[in-house]
């Protein structure tokens, strides 16, 4: 059930049986010569869609940009401050959870959210403290990496070993050549594995030391097939994960 394509009485109505909401949240940035700008949000949104189907939840709309001020150099790459992510945050729970919801689980495909988010979450509950909310003291939000997957993690070493790398990986453009095999890039990797192991700081560093956007991967290996063996691995171990959240109290 998708929260854009459904009406108000049909999420009342789902609020007498869930108070859960799934929300995908991934980046717009560079992935390399071969990934797509969008690789991050559509990972984090195809997992997330799965799950829903899985759990029976509602997923809400994908939130495309994240935290990524560190490929800006790149052509096509936006990002937004972490304080408006955080205030983006506030602003997607706040009312949701007026109307009633109180489990927030995000599904996200950027390594870079991840400290935001965390940070988000402790505004949230602080600002929820000092509402009129109802039952705002039962609110929870929980943040789940689909490429921390064990399971995922796991089939990208088996796979792919070193040369999974940490940034354009192979597992991450595989999922997004499954998820649109009509989209598949190609071009000459040089190297073909990229460098790594240059600390992250600006974005003008960033491209300094990694220029052509990867870091460590050798994205040449991925495939529409090892892309549905990820989504299967990732919708199974998030749902059990999803089931287990709404579950605790």
């Amino acid at each position: 059930m998708l929260l854009h394509l459904s009406t108000w009485p049909e999420v009342e109505d789902y609020l007498t049986r869930s108070q859960a909401i799934i929300f995908p949240i991934g980046s717009t940035e560079q992935h390399g010569p071969t990934g797509l700008i969008g690789t991050d949000a559509i990972c984090a949104e195809i997992v997330a869609k799965g799950v829903g189907t899985a759990t029976q939840a509602l997923v809400g709309p994908t939130i495309n940009v994240g935290m990524a001020l560190h490929h800006t150099a790149f052509p096509g790459s936006v990002s937004l401050r972490p304080s408006t992510l955080i205030a983006l945050l506030q602003d997607y729970v706040k009312p949701l959870a007026r109307a009633g919801f109180t489990r927030f689980y995000l599904i996200n495909g950027h390594g870079g959210n991840v400290a935001t988010v965390k940070a988000a979450f402790s505004e949230i509950y602080a600002a929820l403290a000092d509402s009129q909310v109802p039952n705002a003291d039962r609110v929870r939000c929980r943040l789940a990496n689909w490429y921390q997957c064990s399971t995922v993690y796991q089939l990208a070493k088996d796979l792919y070993g070193a040369q999974e790398g940490s940034h354009a990986t192979p597992s991450e453009v595989a999922l997004t050549q499954y998820a649109y095999p009509e989209a598949i890039r190609q071009a000459t990797l040089d190297p073909q594995v990229a460098p790594a192991g240059h600390p992250i700081y600006g974005a003008t560093d960033f491209r300094r030391a990694y220029p052509d956007g990867r870091m460590g991967s050798n994205p040449d290996l991925a495939t529409p097939e090892q892309g549905q063996q990820f989504y299967e691995r990732a919708v199974k171990e998030l749902s059990s994960d999803y089931l287990k959240f709404i579950g605790d109290e």
